[in-house]
This record gives structure tokens, C-alpha cells and sequence, in this order.
């Protein structure tokens, strides 16, 4: 038996061809017995069949093989479960005949309440609690609900059974074919699914209400969620309806199950999951209330429709064939997502928020602790940590980059010919390069390998040499260090008008180009004055840094208001980028950042108050005397567009100017801006008074609470106790979270303490605790501390899975002191496992390269002459 362990995959000799599955859930006792029969295909001479389980108890009698052409049956000998590989080792003593037969096994397991496997989630239903049963398998869960073959590449059929409480709502991935009811209990059986991998397999069991539509060519979907939640399904079932229209279109393949229900679960640790024909959501992602949700939540709901939507062909009916390739199902579900956002609402111009997700990619990316696209498993407990923002953001940057390079038609009958040639079945990142090389009649491969084989990228240095530009690639780390990798990249730019545009692929380490044909004979000195923009409209992932002529040029360009948004945004972000790695001074980032004091578009100005935040807290480590002027200079770049915006929605006002009145308040509330505090103090108190009142709408909301939370402190606790009685008080999700996000924003730290055990209390869903951990510059120790105490309770609840790495994360990452690295290493030497290895190298990576950034602030000569006349210079 021992062969079998310690394996990465499972061994080839028996192929499962078709599943019968029967579960029966006790919702009281949490627990649940269950048979299986495996259709399986015995392709190779063997007497062991391997396959994965875990945490069930097997009942070794039942185990048994019989042969299709034989009425001989095979019992197991030996019946063993490898716990720590998660496998299952049936030993039949005599070798199994070659061809098809049935393997059944009969098993028992608990619903667990970590939100993985078949598990139980808590809602309440006329003032009573109650348990439902879910089930959440991505990445390598299945095997906790039903003995099985749990890798993607093991497609099969699947037929389910469910025997459950007859007053409950039982669904799974296809319709139902027969029910019968008995008394108390109910049988339902499903029709049988098409080919598809055990972690898309679903199965939900509770009380629910539902909304439902039609698509034009007849596919019945609904959304599903708590009783006497129905009107906040509406928006997401208008959503899914036009999104599914859009996709077929698009993707030139119909949707291929004859339903689609979408259900919103109370206990969820992803944001939402793509099963086949019964997508799984947290409320938050899925549920949207016109009194009191925001903006914000709006667009939440839409993308991430559209994205576990996108999954229905791209990952589930096109399945990449190992996790090394997750990418390909969330790079691209996160790319098409956009796409049909910016379809249905054009007015977000969601394509300019996407530089978010680009951002968030080149920040993880330019770690030395990164992965590339494509990363080697080796183990099931390694899959959560990959996704991340290099295999959703990184992925779908790198996707946008390479669609901007070969044009939007091609690129689109291409994926289209990619998804005809293997639906149903597996595939592999080259199997995606193949269909676009064979589509544009372009490199694909050679060009893509750069960006998924290796991690990182670069960041693309230009100046002006005698009537030529000079460009020069070199890997991008933010620790300042030089890293060996070379790309090919795909590279655009204008000079002084975006008309006048020309691009090239940079193959090489440097490559000069003369520019000579942008200028008339007239204007020959047209180089020496005008602006140059590389990568127009960040449609490529790197990073740029200009000369300091070129640098004075761009922002005059930003001053004049010639640069469109996503150009902007660019240059602002690569350069806090460039000051963080030490290759451009504060003084010149904080320049720049004074030529975007009349900005207005969303994101650029979201993006340049988490900038504001960030220098703010390094600041703060480097130069605290200095903070008062550089708060000052803050709250004047905000000031032009709070007084724009104003407290009050306007009559007709854009989707994101709603979003960027929260968010500039409650910059200003965190800078501590004295009138902004005391107005949502004013607006708090009316909205404790009436919690309709049109002083304190969803938009403002969390401005107001952390406003609330700068004021308060030991002595002064009324509003942190007005808050926690909100957060008691609201059943809805999305405002619960919006005050946990403002709880630990507080500047007190016996407060902070308080707030982050209220977050491990079983007032907060543990879903939801990570929200909670965003805490002041003040609480940073008191967080560390907090997290080294209570580690072993946070290990047990969030053992393995994703969410775990957030806690490391959180706390860790904010540090700014060489001798925090050693103490964090010292604690986690003895306490490391493979959920959170990578996790924690890469925070002590940040809080080293914050460390790097406050000694090289300090050197910094003319910084206090630069912040005082920033903070007093008059417009």
C-alpha cells in the first residue's frame, strides 16, 4: 500500500466513467450517511483500486466490485484511509478483470461547520436557528462528501438521490426527476448530469424562497435565498438572464444545462462558487436591497454574477486539466466578467476600474515571493494559496494584454474555436495558446510563455537621447533588488497627442527608436517639449519609469488635463510603485501627486487615497514629525472634489460619483479633517434615530462609522456601543460587514482589542471575522499580539482554506521594522504548514521592504521644505 502515498495525483489504472450518488443528511445531528456507485473503466492489471476520501468513515462490508460481464463479485481484503494523503486504498487480493464494472461503497462523515466538503451553514427562520446543508468542493473537497476520483481532469456523469426533511428545498446541479414523499422524509432524484469534474458537483438543503425568469431560448433560472428575502434576488436574476444571453453569443456555444439556480448561502468562505447549475454565493455577492445597499454592493453583485456565469463554459465546460492551469479558469472568468459588466452597464466604465485588479496583480507580482501563472502542485493543501491575485488578477491582466495585441474579433473567434474543440473535456494553457496562434497567425506561445512560465515582470525605463527614445527592460521587484527575467513585451506609446501612436514588441534587454516621423519638418523641437505616455490605457502588464525630463513633461500633461483616465492612473500608480522600491525619491512622488488635485474620475482618485494611505503609515514610521504637515497636504488634494461632491446625492448623479463620495469622506474622516467628522457625527446620530433617514444613505455609510471610530476611546465609548448595537440590529450582510470594516479603524488600543475578539465571538460569522482586521497604524501591536494569543483557536477554525492566510496577512504586513521580520519568523517557525507557507514569506517580504522604505525616507534631504510648501501652497 505504501506505493500509493505521498503521491501528488492518483494512479491511472481505473477510470471513473459514471457516478450514483445517495445522500441523507441529519440536519439536527450534523451528520450524514451515504452509498456510492462508481461506473469505473479497469484499464490496467491491478488489485488495488485507489481513489481519494476524507474525514468519512468508510464501512469496510460494503465495499465491493463487481465486473460488468461477470456475475462474480469482488470484495475489498484490505480497506485502508490515508488520512494525511487523503486517499482511499482498496485491496481486492486477487487482480480485477480489465474493462467496465461497478464499485460501490457505503459511508458516513459529519457537516462540519468549516465551510468545506458537505457542510452546515446557520440562518434563523421566524426567530428560531436553524442548519442547512451545503456543499462547497473547490478545490479538493468533494472527497469529504463522497468517496471519489476528486481531480479535474477525472470527468464524469453524475446522478444524484437526496433523502431530506419533506418541508425543505432540496437542489443539486440538474432538475429534479422524480420525488417522492414519505412521511416526514422526502426522495428526490436528479436527472443525470453531463460530463463534468467532482468539484463542480453541488447539493443544498434548507428553507428557501425563490425569484425566477426565462432566458430567450428557455433556460428557467432563479435566485434562491433566505424567506422574505426575495426582492433582494431581483437585480442579480436581471443580471444572470442578460449575462447568459451575452455569453452564448460571445462564445458562439449555448449554455448547456437545462437550468441555472443561483443561491445565496449565510455561512460562505469564497465570495461565490461556479457549480454547475447551482452557483453558490455569499449573501454580500448576491443579494442587493435598494434601501440599503450601496453603489458599491451594486457592482459587487453584477461582476461577480458575470463572472461565476463566465465559469459556466470557461472551467466547467472547458476544465483545465491539473491546478497548475487554475489560471485559465480564473484569470479568464475574471477577464469576461468585465466584459459583460461593461456590457449591461456601460456608464461604470468598468473597463477603468479594471486597473484595479491589474494593480492588485503587480503588487503580488512584484515580490520575490511571487509565483509565475502556471505553478507546480504537489500537494491538495497547497491549491488555496494559488488563488490569489496572480491567478485571477495577473491572469486576467495578462489575457486583456494579449486580446489588445491581437484585436478584439480575432481573439474572440479564436476562443470560441478553443471552447468547440474541447468542451466536455480538459485542457491545458497551450491548448489556449494553440487556438489564438492558430487564430491570429501571431507568436502566441513564444510571447505568452514569458508572461505564465516565469514570475514577475518588467518595468520598462525610457528617456530621450538626440531626437530618439531610448527603452530598456529590466525585471520589476519592489524590494529594489534586481531580478534576472526578460520578457516580450508588447509595447505602445504617443507622443504629445494620442493620435500620434506606434507600437513594437521589446524582445530584447534595450532597443532605441527614432520618433522623428511625429514631428513636421516645422516643429522639429517637438520631441525636445512634448509628453510622451508608454503603455496607452495600461493595456500592458509592466511597469514604467521615465526619465526625470520625460517625468516633468507627463505630469504637466496631467496638470493640462491632455491624459485620458486609465493613462492617469498609470502613471501615478507605477510611480508610488518606483518611490516604494527605493527608485524615486517621496519628495517627486508627492509632486506628482499634487497635480491631481482637480481629478474627478473614480479610479484614479480611489487609487490615489490608497496611496494617500499607505505613504501616510510609512510616513508616519519615518518622519512622525512631519505627519501634520503631510496630513495637511492630504486633505487638500481631497478637498476640490469633497466640495464637488458635497454629503448629498444629486439629482440623476452617476453610479461613480456615489462611490467616490464614501470613499473620499472617509479619507477625510481617517486624515482626521476636523468638519468631516463632526458632520457624520451630526448624520450618525440622526441615522441611530431613524435608520430610513435620508441624512446617512448606504454610500456614506461607512464614512460616518469610521468617522465615529476616530472619536471614540475607553473613556468615551458611546459610539462604538451605538455601532455593535447597528451591527446586532441589521440582518443584512452587507451592512454587517461595512461596520466591521470600521471597527478597527479606531486610534484607541484597548478599543482595538476589544474589536478583534469581537471578531472571533459567534456574533461574527467566521466568514466574516478577516473584515474586522483592519486596523489603525496605533493598533498594530496590540493586533500582533492579539494574533500570536489566539492562534491556535484561528488554526482550528480556519485549519486549511484560504481564509487562514488573511489573518497572516493582515496583521503582519503593515510592519516597518527589521527586527518585527525576525520576531514574526521566530513565532511561525514552529507553526508553519502548507496552507499558509506562502502567505507568510511573502508578508515578511513587504514588512522587509517597508523597512528598506523608511530608512530611505529618512535619508531623504529636502523632504520637510517639499511637505511644507505642498501643505500650504496656494491655488
Amino acid at each position: 500500500m505504501d506505493q500509493f502515498k505521498k503521491q501528488p495525483r492518483l494512479p491511472k489504472f481505473a477510470i471513473p466513467k459514471s457516478y450514483d450518488i445517495r445522500l441523507k443528511p441529519d440536519l439536527s445531528a450534523c451528520k450524514f450517511a451515504g452509498t456510492v456507485s462508481i461506473d469505473l473503466d479497469i484499464v490496467a492489471g491491478t488489485r488495488f483500486i485507489v481513489l481519494n476520501a476524507a474525514e468519512l468513515s468508510i464501512n469496510p462490508g460494503s465495499v465491493c466490485f463487481s465486473p460488468r460481464n461477470s456475475s462474480k463479485v469482488f470484495e475489498a481484503s484490505e480497506v485502508e484511509l490515508v488520512e494525511e494523503d487523503e486517499i482511499l486504498v482498496l485491496d481486492f487480493a486477487e487482480t480485477l478483470p480489465l474493462g467496465l464494472g461497478v464499485l460501490a461503497i457505503g459511508f458516513e462523515g459529519v457537516l462540519n461547520d468549516r465551510m468545506k466538503g458537505f457542510y452546515r451553514s446557520t440562518y434563523e427562520h421566524n426567530g428560531e436557528k436553524k442548519n442547512m446543508a451545503v456543499t462547497q468542493f473547490e478545490p479538493a473537497d468533494a472527497r469529504r462528501c463522497f468517496p471519489c476520483w476528486d481531480e479535474p481532469a477525472c470527468k464524469a456523469t453524475f446522478k444524484i438521490t437526496l433523502d431530506v426533511p419533506s418541508e425543505l428545498v432540496a437542489l443539486s446541479n440538474m432538475p429534479v426527476v422524480e420525488e417522492n414523499v414519505n412521511g416526514p422524509l422526502k426522495t428526490i432524484s436528479y436527472q443525470e448530469s453531463p460530463i463534468m469534474s467532482t468539484y463542480l458537483v453541488a447539493v443544498v438543503v434548507g428553507l428557501f424562497d425563490y425569484v425566477e425568469d426565462h432566458t430567450s431560448d428557455g433556460i428557467k433560472v432563479r435566485v434562491y435565498c433566505q424567506v422574505g428575502k426575495t426582492n433582494q434576488g431581483k437585480f442579480a436574476l436581471n443580471v444572470a438572464v442578460r449575462t447568459l444571453e451575452l455569453y452564448k453569443e460571445y462564445f458562439a456555444v449555448p449554455y448547456a444545462l437545462p437550468k441555472l439556480d443561483m443561491i445565496a448561502i449565510p455561512d460562505f468562505a469564497a465570495g461565490a462558487m461556479e457549480n454547475y447549475g447551482l452557483v453558490t454565493y455569499r449573501e454580500t455577492a448576491l443579494l442587493y436591497d435598494e434601501q440599503h445597499s450601496a453603489a458599491a454592493n451594486k457592482q459587487r453583485v453584477a461582476t461577480v454574477v458575470a463572472h461565476e456565469l463566465a465559469h459556466q463554459w470557461f472551467g466547467n465546460l472547458v476544465t483545465m486539466e491539473w491546478w497548475t492551469h487554475l489560471w485559465l479558469n480564473e484569470g479568464f472568468a475574471t477577464w469576461v466578467s468585465y466584459l459583460a459588466t461593461d456590457y449591461l452597464f456601460p456608464e461604470w466604465k468598468i473597463w477603468t476600474q479594471f486597473l484595479d485588479e491589474s494593480t492588485d496583480g503587480l503588487r503580488l507580482d512584484g515580490l520575490a515571493e511571487s509565483h509565475p501563472i502556471e505553478v507546480e502542485i504537489n500537494h491538495a493543501g497547497e491549491i488555496d494559496e494559488i488563488f490569489d491575485a496572480i491567478s485571477y488578477r495577473k491572469g486576467a491582466s495578462v489575457i486583456r494584454m494579449l486580446q489588445s495585441y491581437l484585436g478584439a474579433e480575432c481573439f474572440q473567434r479564436s476562443l470560441a474555436s478553443y471552447i468547440k474543440k474541447h468542451a466536455c473535456s480538459n485542457a491545458k494553457t497551450e491548448d489556449l495558446w494553440a487556438a489564438l496562434e492558430e487564430g491570429s497567425g501571431e507568436p502566441v506561445n513564444k510571447l505568452m510563455n514569458t508572461w505564465t512560465k516565469q514570475k514577475g515582470y518588467p518595468v520598462v525605463s525610457v528617456k530621450v537621447k538626440d531626437q530618439k527614445l531610448e527603452f530598456e527592460q529590466s525585471q520589476f521587484l519592489a524590494s529594489g533588488c534586481h531580478g534576472d527575467g526578460l520578457w516580450i513585451v508588447p509595447i505602445t506609446f504617443c507622443c504629445g497627442s494620442y493620435d500620434k501612436k506606434k507600437s513594437f514588441l521589446l524582445q530584447t534587454t534595450s532597443e532605441t527608436h527614432d520618433v522623428k516621423e511625429f514631428f513636421s519638418d516645422s516643429n522639429k523641437s517637438g520631441i525636445a517639449h512634448s509628453w510622451i505616455k508608454l503603455n496607452v490605457d495600461q493595456t500592458g502588464f509592466y511597469r514604467v519609469k521615465y526619465d526625470e525630463e520625460l517625468a516633468a513633461r507627463v505630469r504637466y500633461a496631467i496638470e493640462n488635463k491632455y491624459l485620458t483616465a486609465t493613462d492617469r492612473f498609470g502613471i501615478l500608480d507605477d510611480s508610488f510603485a518606483l518611490c516604494m522600491a527605493r527608485q524615486l525619491p517621496l519628495t517627486s512622488l508627492l509632486t506628482l501627486m499634487g497635480a491631481y488635485r482637480e481629478e474627478l474620475e473614480y479610479t484614479v482618485l480611489s487609487n490615489l487615497i490608497s496611496i494617500t494611505y499607505k505613504v501616510g503609515r510609512i510616513a508616519a514610521d519615518a518622519k512622525p514629525e512631519l505627519m501634520d504637515d503631510i496630513k495637511q497636504f492630504f486633505v487638500n488634494l481631497f478637498q476640490y472634489s469633497a466640495e464637488k461632491l458635497g454629503w448629498d446625492a444629486k439629482q440623476g448623479e452617476s453610479h461613480l460619483d456615489a462611490m467616490l463620495r464614501g470613499e473620499i469622506l472617509t479619507a477625510l474622516a481617517m486624515l482626521g479633517h476636523e468638519e468631516t467628522l463632526t458632520e457624520a457625527t451630526r448624520r450618525f446620530h440622526a441615522f441611530l434615530n431613524d435608520r430610513n433617514t435620508p441624512l446617512l444613505p448606504p454610500d456614506i455609510r461607512k464614512a460616518a462609522y469610521v468617522a465615529v471610530m476616530q472619536k471614540v476611546n475607553s473613556s468615551d465609548r458611546a459610539g462604538f456601543e451605538s455601532l455593535l448595537r447597528v451591527y446586532r440590529e441589521t440582518d443584512l450582510s452587507q451592512e454587517k460587514t461595512r461596520i466591521l470594516g470600521s471597527l478597527a479603524s479606531c486610534p484607541d488600543q484597548g478599543i482595538v482589542l476589544e474589536v478583534l475578539n469581537f471578531v472571533l465571538s459567534s456574533e461574527v460569522r467566521s466568514q466574516d471575522a478577516v473584515f474586522g482586521l483592519a486596523v489603525s497604524k496605533e493598533g498594530r501591536e496590540v493586533a500582533w499580539t492579539w494574533l500570536k494569543d489566539n492562534w491556535d483557536l484561528i488554526s482550528k477554525t480556519y485549519g486549511s482554506g484560504f481564509l487562514i492566510t488573511r489573518f497572516v496577512s493582515a496583521i503582519v504586513s503593515p510592519f516597518a521594522s527589521f527586527e518585527k521580520v525576525k520576531e514574526v519568523g521566530e513565532f511561525f517557525a514552529s507553526r508553519t504548514k502548507h496552507s499558509i507557507a506562502r502567505t507568510l514569506k511573502q508578508s515578511l517580504e513587504r514588512v522587509n521592504i517597508n523597512a528598506n522604505w523608511v530608512q530611505s525616507i529618512q535619508e531623504e534631504k529636502n523632504l520637510a521644505e517639499a511637505v511644507r510648501e505642498l501643505a500650504y501652497r496656494k491655488y
